[in-house]
């Protein structure tokens, strides 16, 4: 991450990111998932909760902590070297938040992104076509009202 991008906040935030790589996460858990022993990291979902690095730049009422796109970054940089399966478990509520905020019903703010940044509910997104496999703006799929 360049440095330079980074504000006091961000700095705080990424640090954070790195202390919790360091000293909460145990390197026998990360061998086991290497050895496909962990179906899905929920107890390091759970701790990313837990310390509140999940959904950084969604709002506060949700969980977040209106972070900027750069703050959430530095973070996911630090959670990568974790791994794959570790750093995809990270992000995934900042994909999938990212609808549900900005598009979705405060109802359905409340009952999914809410519980998502807590580490109670766990999320995933799914895509794929026939011709653009899992490219979001390669898709041309398209819903039509049947009525």
């Amino acid at each position: 991450m360049n440095e330079f991008m980074l504000d006091d906040e961000g700095r705080a935030v990424q640090d954070k990111a790195r202390t919790f790589v360091r000293d909460a996460v145990d390197p026998e858990y990360l061998r086991r998932m290497d050895r496909d022993e962990i179906r899905f990291p929920r107890e390091l979902y759970e701790a990313y909760a837990g310390q509140r690095l999940l959904g950084l730049r969604f709002p506060t009422r949700y969980g977040g902590q209106a972070a900027s796109w750069v703050t959430e970054c530095a973070a996911m940089g630090e959670i990568g070297a974790l791994g794959m399966a570790a750093g995809c478990a990270y992000v995934m509520p900042s994909i999938v938040g990212e609808a549900l905020n900005t598009f979705g019903t405060e109802e359905q703010k409340q009952r999914y992104l809410l519980p998502m940044l807590a580490g109670r509910l766990v999320s995933a997104e799914a895509l794929t076509e026939p011709r653009g496999g899992s490219d979001f703006f390669g898709a041309s799929s398209r819903a039509e009202d049947a009525a």
